[in-house]
């Protein structure tokens, strides 16, 4: 029997077109992109291709405004400190959010060790930030904000553009951690106005280590890596050459297939809504029902405990989530959910559902019939069952 994916958000498949063009990479044998040889131009002028692609994913104008780097983390580390280095003696104050990927929180963590100071601005119940309270926490001092464009966990999508509108005014630095929403929701650099824009290959079909960041012309950035002046001396290191070719063809294929992938997302999300309620009952949806990822639903279940729910799916060959898998083996309640008002008995029954392109409709009641055994097991040994009825 084959299993039943609705983790999308954990990792991707390759797309065959990537794999292929990954594969015809490797067999080129290409230089080092730096070189100045022939084979060393061959290299770049492929580069130069895979960021093109990139920054038409991205409405990027200027392809010199694309960074390479291995991946999300690297990026979301980068963004932070690269700025905090760059900027000190303008000031020591960042502000975010308090639901924000653990590679924002930590490397937060890390400059508060450092002396920075970090104001965290609380969300609503949807999981949404509001713009002026990002506006009353600029200080003199504050040289970056940071606020993720969508959430991994509740899939809810933050007003960037309207807090962009606040940081220019003031002249402060914005980054947004857009690795769950570029290649999935269409995503206009010059109409969002965030500075730096953090996002991820494998979100969008792309291999796994390979990522990037949108950097503005101007932006003031130090790397975080030293060496040499690869990547317009932003990102020291030889660049990886294959991953980056394979990132430039699925980022060609999500651009084209946009709107394509979005509607289908949106069907399958809206037709699991509406037959849920058939299958079970007593749970609640997490996060904005409209501003949010179209291939993530996030639903606390009561009485139940969400890591069981997912290894009882396993076993019937269905692969959900609990939460991030940045953050999943932790057994402490999910911030994200305590920060929208989630109980934490609630929060411990929560299921991550996200689907891809390879998802079909057939694949919805199979996974609720699935989802009703392994409720109604769970639910007839639970003591807080037991207790409420």
């Amino acid at each position: 029997m084959e299993t039943i994916n609705f983790d999308h958000i954990s990792a991707n498949p390759l797309l065959p077109e990537v794999k292929a063009a990954m594969i015809e990479a490797i067999e080129s044998d290409y230089g080092n992109p730096s070189s100045h040889h022939k084979k060393g131009d061959q290299a770049a002028k492929a580069l130069d291709v895979a960021r093109q692609s990139v920054a038409a994913l991205l409405n990027c104008t200027n392809p010199k405004e694309i960074v390479f780097t291995s991946g999300g983390t690297e990026s979301i580390n980068h963004a932070i400190k690269g700025v905090a280095m760059a900027n000190a003696s303008k000031g020591k104050h960042i502000i975010t959010s308090n639901i924000e990927h653990n590679s924002v929180i930590k490397s937060l963590r890390r400059l508060k060790g450092q002396g920075y100071k970090v104001t965290s601005v609380s969300v609503d119940s949807y999981g949404r930030v509001n713009p002026d309270e990002i506006k009353n926490a600029i200080t003199d001092e504050t040289i970056l904000v940071s606020i993720m464009h969508s959430n991994n966990e509740i899939g809810t999508i933050q007003p960037i553009a309207q807090i962009a509108e606040i940081t220019r005014a003031k002249k402060i630095i914005l980054h947004t951690d857009a690795v769950d929403s570029v290649g999935i929701i269409p995503m206009d650099v010059q109409a969002l106005g965030a500075d730096i824009v953090s996002f991820a290959s494998n979100s969008f079909y792309g291999p796994t280590g390979v990522g990037g960041l949108y950097i503005s012309r101007g932006t003031r950035i130090f790397p975080i890596l030293d060496g040499g002046a690869q990547e317009g001396n932003k990102r020291a290191g030889a660049e990886n050459m294959i991953g980056i070719i394979g990132m430039g063809v699925a980022a060609q294929i999500a651009a084209e297939k946009m709107d394509e992938r979005t509607a289908h997302f949106k069907l399958l999300k809206d037709k699991l809504l509406r037959e849920l309620p058939d299958y079970i009952d007593e749970y609640n949806f997490n996060g904005h029902m409209e501003e949010s990822l179209p291939n993530l639903l996030s639903v606390s279940i009561k009485y139940i405990e969400g890591e069981s729910v997912v290894l009882m799916l396993d076993d019937e060959n269905v692969a959900a989530s609990t939460r991030s898998a940045c953050a999943s083996g932790s057994l402490r309640s999910s911030h994200v959910l305590q920060s929208i008002g989630v109980d934490y008995a609630d929060a411990q029954g929560t299921l991550l559902v996200s689907f891809g392109i390879d998802n079909t409709e057939d694949e919805i009641p199979k996974f609720l019939e699935a989802l009703k055994r392994t409720v109604k097991t769970l639910r007839d040994i639970s003591p807080l069952c037991r207790t409420s009825n």
